[in-house]
C-alpha cells in the first residue's frame, strides 16, 4: 500500500508551485483531482511544446493526476464543487489573490462544513499585508526575496535556471500537508496552511541574510563560483574542459596545493592562509591556479582532485543529465504515459522501486471529467447539460 493511498486531494492550481506540491502527494499514492478551466486548462499547458508537443513544465509537475474541466465561476458548477469538497481530504489552491474566498473556497467556509478537511493556500505574499494583492511569479519572488541580487556576475544579476521560488513554496506546502494529515490522525481535525512564496524564498536565502547581519556588506555575485569560499567553483583545464571543484577547509587546501597544484610554495604563502584571505585575494590566487591547470587535461585534473580527496564535478548540460552514469547505474529512470506517448521520468527522490511510487500518466485536458462527475452521482443527461451550459 502506498503511503497516501485512499486520500483524495482536490486542487485548483496553475503554473508550478501548487502543481509541484500536489504531484509529490500523488507520488505517495494520493488521488489528485485537478480542476482546470474548460477550453484552455492550466496555463502552463501552453508554456512551450518541447516535450513531443507537450509543455515541459506541465509534464514535469502533473503526472498521476486526474484532469476535470470545470468553470468554478459558473453558477451551475456549485453542486459539483460541493460534492468535490465533501469527497476531499485536502484542498490545495494557488488562484489569484482573493479568488478562492470569492468562490466559497476559504478556510472559514470550508471548515464549517468539512471539519476534517485540510486547506492549503499558496500565494505570492500571504493573505494580508501591503503586498497581499500583488501578482507573483517565480522571477518576481526571486527578486523580492533577494536571490537575484546575490546571483549572477558582478556586472549582471541573474535569476536561477530553475524555478526555485515556485519549488520552495511547493515543497513547504507538501511538507505542511503531510504534517497536517499526521495531526488529523490524532485530533480528527483538518488544518489551514498558508504558504507564501516570499517567505519560502526568504528562508532559502537566509545564509545571505545572516551574512549581511547588522548592515554588513552582502555576498558578492560570483557567477558559478562561491561568494564566500575560495577556491570553489568552475576551473578550466588546458584542453578546455571545465571542472567544478570545492576546497572547504584548511586540510583540503593543503591537499589541493600538494597534490593538485603540486605547489608547496603556494601552501607556504601566508597570504593565502585561511579562507577569508583566499577570498580577499581571489583574483590573484585564481591566476596562480589557472597557471597550473593550463598544463593539465580535464581528465588529469579530475584524477588529481580525486587523489587529493577534493570534491569535484563535471559541468553537465541537460543531455549529460539524461545520460548520467550514476542515475543509470542506480536505475532511477522509468517511463510514464502521456497524450504524446511514453516519456522518461525520474523516480521520486527518496523512493525506490520497492516503494512503488505512483508514476501514472500526464493527463489530457478534461480527460477525467465525465468519469469523476459520474462518480459524484451525476447522470449522463446532467453532464451533458453542464457541458451545454459551458460549466464543464
Amino acid at each position: 500500500m502506498r503511503t497516501l493511498e485512499g486520500l483524495t486531494v482536490v486542487t485548483f492550481e496553475h503554473a508550478i508551485a501548487a502543481p509541484f506540491c500536489t504531484r509529490q502527494l500523488a507520488d505517495l499514492g494520493a488521488r489528485v483531482i485537478k480542476i482546470e478551466r474548460p477550453g484552455s486548462g492550466d496555463f502552463a499547458r501552453a508554456y512551450d511544446t518541447r516535450t513531443r508537443g507537450l509543455a515541459s513544465h506541465f509534464v514535469w509537475v502533473n503526472r498521476s493526476k486526474e484532469s476535470v474541466t470545470l468553470d468554478i465561476k459558473h453558477p451551475a458548477s456549485q453542486g459539483v464543487l460541493d460534492a468535490l469538497m465533501a469527497k476531499a481530504d485536502v484542498v490545495v489552491q494557488n488562484l489569484a489573490p482573493g479568488a478562492a474566498a470569492r468562490l466559497g473556497l476559504s478556510w472559514q467556509a470550508l471548515s464549517a462544513k468539512h471539519p476534517r478537511l485540510t486547506l492549503c493556500d499558496i500565494s505570492g505574499y500571504g493573505p494580508d499585508g501591503p503586498y497581499r494583492d500583488k501578482k507573483a511569479y517565480d522571477l518576481l519572488i526571486q527578486s523580492e526575496g533577494g536571490l537575484v541580487s546575490i546571483t549572477g556576475t558582478p556586472e549582471h544579476p541573474s535569476k536561477t535556471g530553475a524555478s526555485v521560488a515556485d519549488i520552495a513554496a511547493g515543497m513547504y506546502a507538501y511538507s505542511n500537508v503531510l504534517a497536517a494529515l499526521l495531526r488529523r490522525g490524532v485530533s480528527g481535525k483538518g488544518s489551514h496552511i498558508e504558504v507564501s512564496m516570499l517567505e519560502a524564498m526568504t528562508e532559502w536565502t537566509s545564509y545571505a541574510l545572516y551574512y549581511t547581519y547588522d548592515g554588513a556588506e552582502p555576498p558578492a555575485r560570483a557567477g558559478a563560483s562561491h561568494s564566500a569560499i575560495f577556491p570553489y567553483g568552475p576551473f578550466t583545464a588546458g584542453d578546455g574542459v571545465t571542472v567544478i571543484l570545492a576546497v572547504q577547509n584548511e586540510r583540503e587546501w593543503e591537499s589541493f596545493c600538494r597534490t593538485v597544484l603540486q605547489r608547496p610554495d603556494v601552501l607556504a604563502n601566508e597570504a593565502y592562509a585561511g579562507n577569508a584571505r583566499r577570498v580577499a585575494l581571489r583574483d590573484e590566487l585564481k591566476q596562480v591556479i589557472d597557471g597550473v591547470l593550463q598544463g593539465l587535461t580535464g581528465q588529469q585534473l579530475v584524477a588529481r582532485l580525486d587523489e587529493a580527496g577534493i570534491a569535484n564535478a563535471c559541468m553537465n548540460d541537460m543531455q549529460g543529465v539524461w545520460d548520467h552514469p550514476q542515475l543509470k547505474a542506480r536505475d532511477r529512470w522509468t517511463e510514464i504515459d502521456s497524450p504524446a506517448g511514453k516519456l522518461r521520468a525520474l523516480l521520486p527522490p527518496g523512493m525506490s522501486r520497492e516503494d512503488n511510487p505512483r508514476m501514472d500518466a500526464v493527463p489530457a485536458l478534461g480527460q477525467h471529467t465525465d468519469a469523476v462527475l459520474r462518480e459524484l452521482g451525476l447522470a449522463g443527461s446532467d453532464i451533458e447539460a453542464l457541458r451545454k451550459a459551458g460549466a464543464v
